[in-house]
């Protein structure tokens, strides 16, 4: 914002001061005007010399023309001082609306981090569960590999002692079978001998 003529960058209060100080010279100068005045009214009374006079009232133009100009410095440190208020009061709005725009984006902020914090909070309670699942589900599993391995070596067991079932059953088989065999044998050796005697005892008769 571009500043006044006259006008400096001290702030209203330096405005301030200097419009006291030109209302206490306006003062003081109204002061002097009515002593003058007075002194005018005495001169007239009591019988005063020319050169006097003329001096009097001369100073008296010269007072009531320095009170014009003060007046008119007044008018325009007025002026500065309403235009100082008025950009105060243009400041102080912005100020304040800015202000309300930073609370509300605040409160947002706030309003998002609890939001987010909410659903962190949520995700860790179900990743805490979900793990609290799976690690139920791997001792289940754990118990259950346990337990095939208990029925693997079992069936393990139970196969080898078929096995030795087995090559007992062969053994006593083949066992058999060679008895069999043998006994056959005989049986045969056993008959072709009574054949033989029996062709023999006929010729003899």
């Amino acid at each position: 914002m571009a500043t006044p003529l006259g006008w400096s960058q001290g702030g209203s209060g330096s405005v301030c001061l200097a419009f006291d100080q030109l209302r206490d010279v306006i003062e003081s100068q109204e002061e002097l005007i009515h002593q003058l005045r007075n002194v005018m009214v005495l001169q007239d009374e009591n019988f005063v010399s020319k050169e006097e006079f003329q001096a009097v009232e001369k100073k008296l133009v010269e007072e009531k023309a320095a009170h014009a100009k003060t007046k008119v410095l007044l008018a325009k440190e007025e002026e500065k001082l309403q235009f100082a208020l008025g950009e105060v009061e243009v400041l102080s709005k912005q100020l304040e609306k800015e202000k309300l725009a930073f609370e509300k984006a605040l409160s947002s902020v706030k309003s998002r981090a609890l939001q987010e914090s909410s659903k962190k909070d949520q995700l860790i309670t179900k990743c805490n569960e979900i793990e609290s699942h799976i690690i139920k589900q791997e001792d289940i599993l754990n118990g259950k590999e346990n337990e095939i391995k208990e029925l693997q070596q079992v069936i393990s067991q139970q196969k080898q002692i078929f096995r030795n079932h087995m090559s007992d059953y062969r053994i006593q088989k083949q066992q058999e079978n060679y008895m069999a065999q043998v006994l056959d044998q005989k049986h045969k050796k056993a008959l072709g001998t009574r054949q033989a005697r029996s062709h023999q005892h006929p010729r003899e008769k």
